[in-house]
């Protein structure tokens, strides 16, 4: 999913539901969990922090693609549902 396409679901979204609706993670589509967002971060970002700190990356490589944005889970809220993965809307 591009960024663009991920900006124009969520703008649908936000349209339908109000700007104050919660966001959330669904993960593990086997064993559903909805989680908390900590943040984003892209490959590059992190591909630079193994740079400036080696020391505390020393065993790590670069992690991805510079141009890959991550949406980064910030902890279990609850169990979820299968249904997340038969309604999505992808792109």
């Amino acid at each position: 999913m591009t960024i663009d396409a991920l900006i124009e679901l969520l703008s649908e979204y936000r349209e339908q539901y109000g700007p104050d609706a919660e966001v959330r993670l669904m993960t593990q589509e086997n064993w559903p969990f909805e989680n908390r967002i900590a943040g984003i971060t892209s490959g590059s970002e992190m591909n630079e922090a193994s740079e400036e700190d080696p020391t505390e990356y020393f065993d790590d490589q670069d992690v991805a693609e510079d141009a890959i944005v991550y949406i980064v889970e910030g902890g279990q809220i609850c169990y979820g549902s299968k249904r997340a993965w038969e309604t999505c809307r992808d792109c």
